[in-house]
């Protein structure tokens, strides 16, 4: 009987936590480490089977919003999802099957940061900053025709 009143004490937590902003399943286990143990994993063993745990979800999610809010590169996304604590094969998995959407999405953000910043920094300082940020060298240098013509 005491195990499940903990159980649900600690249902009931985590739930609270992930309910506020979805989390990934790493980040739950970073928050409750102090709870670590078989009933962490019990609770999130069923939070994933009920589905409020869900790291390829979390993914899609946050691709999603980082489009609609960001300019960002393939290579920054991927960074920012694996810094989630999602394991790597999720996330190149997700960029396989989303290539194409994804490609898109980085030339438009390229095109955004260059026609923000065409006539405050000269062409050069433009492309080294893009290259920082991991842009691919084919979409800067399509863009870059883009705009030039």
């Amino acid at each position: 009987m005491e195990y499940i009143e903990e159980f649900d004490k600690l249902k009931t937590k985590v739930l609270k936590y992930i309910l506020f902003k979805k989390r990934t399943e790493s980040e739950v286990r970073q928050k409750f480490k102090p709870d670590e143990g078989e009933m962490l994993n019990d609770v999130i063993n069923e939070l994933k089977d009920l589905n409020y745990i869900n790291d390829e979800k979390y993914i899609e999610k946050t691709v999603k919003e980082y489009m609609n809010l960001k300019n960002l590169s393939m290579k920054e996304v991927e960074y920012k999802l694996v810094s989630k604590g999602i394991k790597k094969d999720l996330v190149d998995s997700y960029i396989y099957t989303n290539k194409e959407m994804l490609l898109d999405y980085e030339m438009k953000s390229a095109r955004n940061i260059i026609i923000k910043k065409i006539n405050l920094q000269d062409k050069e300082d433009i492309l080294n900053y893009l290259r920082k940020k991991r842009y691919m060298e084919d979409s800067i240098k399509m863009v870059m025709q883009e705009i030039e013509e």
